[in-house]
C-alpha cells in the first residue's frame, strides 16, 4: 500500500469512529471502513490524548474529580459517545431480549431503556470514580493510563473482526465489519497494545496482569457473543471497547489497593 492509502484510510478511521472533519480529498468508498479497521486503535491514542490534555489542564484549576469529568466530556464530545451508545444498546437488547431475534430487534432500536440507561450511568460513574482514585499525585501517570486505555480497549475490541462473524445482512457497521486479516489484526495490536507498558513504566508486571485481564475478558465475552447472536454486532464492539477501557482502570487501581 502507498503512504498516501494509508493515510487515507487512517482519516477514514478517524472520521467514522469521531466527529473530527478530514479532509475532503480522503474521500469515501465503503473498502475504504474495512481497511481503516486496523487502525482503530491509533484513533483511540489521539481521543484519549485529547482527554490526557484536558484533566492536566483542568488540574491547574480544578480538584482531581472535576478534572476527570472535564476529560470525560471532552471525550464524549469528540467521540459523540460512539461507543458509550453500543453499550448502553446491547445493555438494552441482552438484558430485555431473550431469543437472538429479540436481541437484534431491541439493539436496532435508537431508543435508550432502563438496561440500558443504567449500565451507561454505573460505566461513567466507575470510569470517573476509579480515575480520580488513581494517585492524584502523579497526574502524568493517570494522564498515560488515560491514553493506554483508549488505545488497548479498541484494539481489543476491533480483534473480534478476526474471531468472530457480523450477524447483520445489513447495518451501518457492515462496511468495516469484513474479516480482519491478520496483518491488519497485528498493525492494530502494535498501535494499541504497547501502550499498556508505556503507562506503567517501569511496573511491568502490572502491564502484563492488565493485558491478561483483557485476554480473558475478550475470550468470555466472545463466548458470550457468540452464543447469544451467532456473532457480532457494532453496538457489540461499543459495548466490548466500554468494558475493555474500564477493566484497565479498575485493574490499574486494584493493583495500587494491594
Amino acid at each position: 500500500m502507498s503512504p498516501l492509502a494509508e493515510l487515507r484510510y487512517f482519516f477514514t478511521a478517524l472520521g467514522y469512529f469521531t466527529r473530527v472533519p478530514v479532509p475532503r480529498w480522503v474521500g469515501y468508498e465503503p473498502h475504504y471502513l474495512n481497511a481503516a479497521a486496523r487502525y482503530f486503535p491509533l484513533v483511540g491514542v489521539l481521543v484519549g490524548a485529547l482527554g490526557a490534555l484536558v484533566y492536566l489542564a483542568a488540574l491547574r484549576v480544578f480538584p482531581p474529580g472535576v478534572a476527570v469529568l472535564l476529560s470525560m466530556a471532552a471525550t464524549l464530545l469528540v467521540t459523540g459517545a460512539f461507543h458509550e451508545d453500543g453499550l448502553a444498546d446491547s445493555c438494552d437488547a441482552f438484558g430485555g431480549g431473550y431469543t437472538r431475534e429479540d436481541v437484534l430487534r431491541i439493539m436496532h432500536d435508537s431508543r435508550i431503556g432502563a438496561f440500558g440507561a443504567i449500565a451507561l450511568m454505573v460505566a461513567l460513574a466507575l470510569k470517573w470514580q476509579t480515575l480520580v482514585a488513581l494517585p492524584p499525585l502523579l497526574p502524568l501517570r493517570v494522564a498515560r493510563t488515560m491514553i493506554a486505555a483508549h488505545a488497548a480497549s479498541r484494539a481489543f475490541a476491533i480483534a473480534y473482526l478476526r474471531t468472530l462473524d457480523y450477524v447483520r445482512a445489513e447495518g451501518k457497521s457492515k462496511p468495516v465489519a469484513q474479516r480482519l486479516s491478520w496483518p491488519a489484526l497485528l498493525c492494530a495490536a502494535v498501535l494499541g497494545v504497547p501502550w499498556l507498558f508505556w503507562a506503567v513504566w517501569p511496573q511491568w508486571p502490572l502491564a502484563i496482569t492488565t493485558l491478561v485481564v483483557l485476554c480473558v475478558l475478550h475470550v468470555a465475552l466472545g463466548v458470550y457473543f457468540r452464543r447469544r447472536l451467532g456473532g457480532y454486532t457494532g453496538d457489540c464492539l461499543g459495548f466490548a471497547q466500554q468494558i475493555f477501557e474500564l477493566s484497565i482502570y479498575l485493574t490499574g487501581l486494584a493493583w495500587i489497593s494491594f
